[in-house]
């Protein structure tokens, strides 16, 4: 394993800090007095538009898709190191560079499953930034950690599909330029396997039947990286059978093959906010005094600074490795270090920005910081894309396997 950067990736690393340094960073407070002003606040500030046009000018745009045809091309492992410069600044850079969930998951879902119309009326407009997305398959009355346990009905009705059930925490529902949904539902609920009762179907916002019903927050947050989080009901909404992503009762396998690649993005731009909050812990260190001498001269504070280092440093590797191996041998493949990261990364940097949190005293929980809302985004994923112990469960299984 070589995890040396190469030329292109040593390259793009340096455009991107110089487009956050010059941009993004400034950017921050502009786009809260901005969002504060408008009229709904899921409203996209207009210097977030700004940035969008001119990371697509410097060709800062799509870096993580790995076809040539659609994206940057560029691998897994050339991706890492960018996805986590992005990180940095979740609410800002991954949208600015068109590389945000949920659009990224169904950027990939439309490249790898759609068909052409479906390419045309809705891949091509997610990969010029034109439109925003959704991905509704988590519901409220079940146990979404299991996702065979999902009742919305997608049922045939001659030549269109009729959608009925209710979808909450579904990512980028509330931003206005959310134009469609890919919805899992249930086309065999009787059916004798459990993992080919679903399948996936793309449902335009403006369906009748389609309720955006209310605004989900995250620890109190409006979670705006990710177009705002809602509940959404479907009350036979119509539409083509043409709307169907690949086959019935292959909306199971497509969430597999969607949630892999969504997995890493998330711990590469995890690790990003883990260095933002050592960098934030350190400058905090040598500027306040307590009990006679800086807070870098304490003892604790420089274990937690050391810790963090170490921390860091120790996850970085494992996702490299993890992207390696997606790289080399495909997602199958790394699907036990993509379980380990998943586990792994979040859990950790929860615990770096708590520390970050402590050591910034009452400013760390306030607006004046942003460490606050990215340990809510931390911490919100250790839920998302399958909470920990899913994946504990399915990596101490195959791990028992060995000794069976």
């Amino acid at each position: 394993m070589d995890f040396a950067f190469d030329a292109r990736t040593e390259e793009l690393r340096a455009r991107l800090l110089a487009f956050m340094d010059e941009y993004v960073y400034p950017a921050e407070p502009v786009a809260e007095e901005q969002r504060a002003a408008l009229a709904s606040p899921w409203d996209t500030p207009a210097v977030a538009r700004e940035l969008k046009a001119e990371a697509r000018r410097q060709g800062l745009w799509n870096l993580f898709l790995p076809d040539a045809e659609y994206g940057a091309g560029l691998t897994n492992l050339q991706y890492a190191p960018l996805a986590e410069i992005t990180g940095r600044s979740p609410h800002l850079a991954p949208p600015a560079t068109n590389c945000a969930a949920p659009d990224t998951g169904n950027m990939e879902v439309l490249a790898q499953f759609g068909d052409e119309r479906q390419k045309k009326q809705w891949l091509e407009p997610l990969l010029a930034g034109e439109i925003r997305s959704a991905f509704a398959m988590t519901e409220p009355e079940v146990a979404s950690s299991d996702a065979t346990n999902i009742t919305t009905r997608i049922e045939r009705d001659g030549d269109e599909y009729v959608i009925t059930g209710r979808k909450w925490y579904i990512s980028g529902a509330m931003n206005p330029d959310c134009a469609i949904f890919i919805v899992m539902g249930k086309t065999d609920p009787d059916g004798p396997d459990i993992r080919r009762q679903q399948s996936m179907v793309l449902v335009p916002r403006d369906t009748p039947g389609v309720t955006v019903k209310r605004a989900m927050h995250v620890f109190g947050y409006a979670d705006h990286s990710h177009g705002g989080h809602a509940e959404v009901v479907f009350d036979r909404a119509r539409v083509p059978v043409a709307n169907l992503v690949g086959e019935e009762g292959g909306g199971f396998a497509i969430a597999q093959a969607r949630l892999g690649p969504g997995r890493i993005h998330h711990c590469m731009r995890l690790i990003g906010m883990a260095e933002r909050a050592i960098e934030l812990m350190c400058r905090r260190a040598v500027s306040r005094t307590a009990f006679g001498k800086p807070l870098a001269r304490q003892g604790v504070v420089q274990e937690w600074i050391a810790d963090a280092r170490v921390t860091v440093e120790q996850l970085r590797l494992l996702v490299l490795k993890t992207a390696w191996l997606m790289d080399t041998v495909g997602n199958r493949g790394a699907h036990t270090e993509i379980q380990a990261i998943k586990i792994a990364t979040p859990r950790a940097v929860v615990g770096i920005l708590d520390r970050a949190i402590q050591l910034h005293g009452a400013g760390g929980v306030s607006q004046d910081f942003p460490l606050a809302e990215l340990y809510a985004s931390a911490r919100t994923l250790m839920l998302a894309d399958g909470p920990d112990e899913v994946h504990q469960r399915s990596l101490a299984r195959r791990e028992l396997k060995k000794y069976v």
